[in-house]
């Protein structure tokens, strides 16, 4: 199939691209990799008047260390993150999350910044952002601005971002010491999305975590941070009962769906199951 006919822009700076979104009266797209884009203007479904092609900006590009905090530019390509010994530095858990990404051709061309703003509920990067207290800067003709990531995601394929606005770039705290990060995933093929998905960081002292943050995916309409489990994992050894004692706090932070992969039940208890291996890597 092919798409609807519809108007293409391409600006060369942040203001110009502002400008468009604010002063178009019609349905705007924005294009960045394009990866979830294309498909969906292909099978019409979605319809616009207008796309913008934001690629030409190039402040919008790039990954830089900032005293204690990594920026990633909501450009950058997938693959540029997945190979940044900054980010295998300072931000593991992002590194960790890379790989399971659809595929490799789709990590060429997709951008870090596309994936937020769609936020797919059975994406990797949301979760991971929301585990590490990540910040999200938005960028309007009003000014900019800094949202938290776990008040980002407001609901399904629903974000903070109102239509005038660009997600611009994100800010993760870098790797504090004694803090280690966990990534698990299921899915029925590498790459596919995910049945359940857990990205974990902690302070770790020892086979012992604290300030426990557990942020799962596929398993709502956006990550969840199992409040529950964490604080019942608080100061404690990592053995038998806490992990037991963990997984049941799970049924009070956890609320799946089914979908086309597998049933609710199914996914608390892939849910469960990730918990433990998590905790466990943790303190390797």
């Amino acid at each position: 199939m092919k798409p609807s006919p519809f108007d293409y822009v391409k600006p060369a700076s942040l203001g110009e691209a502002l400008k468009l979104l604010s002063d178009s009266d019609g349905e705007v797209v924005v294009l960045a990799g394009g990866q979830s884009l294309m498909p969906t203007l292909n099978m019409r479904l979605s319809s616009p008047s207008l796309l913008i092609d934001i690629n030409g900006i190039t402040e919008l590009d790039g990954i830089e260390v900032v005293e204690d905090v990594i920026r990633i530019g909501a450009l950058t390509r997938h693959q540029v993150v997945q190979s940044s010994a900054d980010i295998a530095q300072h931000a593991p858990l992002i590194a960790m999350a890379m790989p399971h990404i659809a595929h490799p051709a789709i990590r060429n061309r997709g951008t870090f910044g596309g994936s937020i703003a769609l936020a797919d509920p059975a994406a990797e990067l949301p979760a991971c952002l929301c585990a590490l207290g990540a910040t999200i800067e938005i960028a309007g003709n009003k000014g900019h601005r800094v949202v938290s990531a776990i008040d980002f995601f407001k609901d399904l394929y629903e974000t903070d971002l109102s239509d005038d606005e660009l997600l611009t770039a994100v800010e993760i705290p870098t790797l504090a010491d004694g803090y280690k990060s966990a990534f698990e995933e299921l899915a029925r093929r590498h790459g596919d999305y995910a049945m359940t998905g857990l990205a974990a960081h902690g302070l770790i002292d020892g086979d012992k975590v604290s300030d426990l943050r557990l942020a799962f995916f596929a398993v709502g309409g956006t990550p969840v941070l199992a409040k529950n489990a964490s604080a019942v994992a608080e100061g404690r050894s990592v053995d038998d009962a806490m992990l037991s004692a963990v997984q049941s706090a799970l049924e009070k932070d956890l609320d799946p769906f089914d979908d086309l992969n597998c049933s609710a039940a199914v996914k608390m208890l892939y849910a469960r199951e990730l918990t433990s291996r998590a905790l466990k890597a943790l303190i390797r």
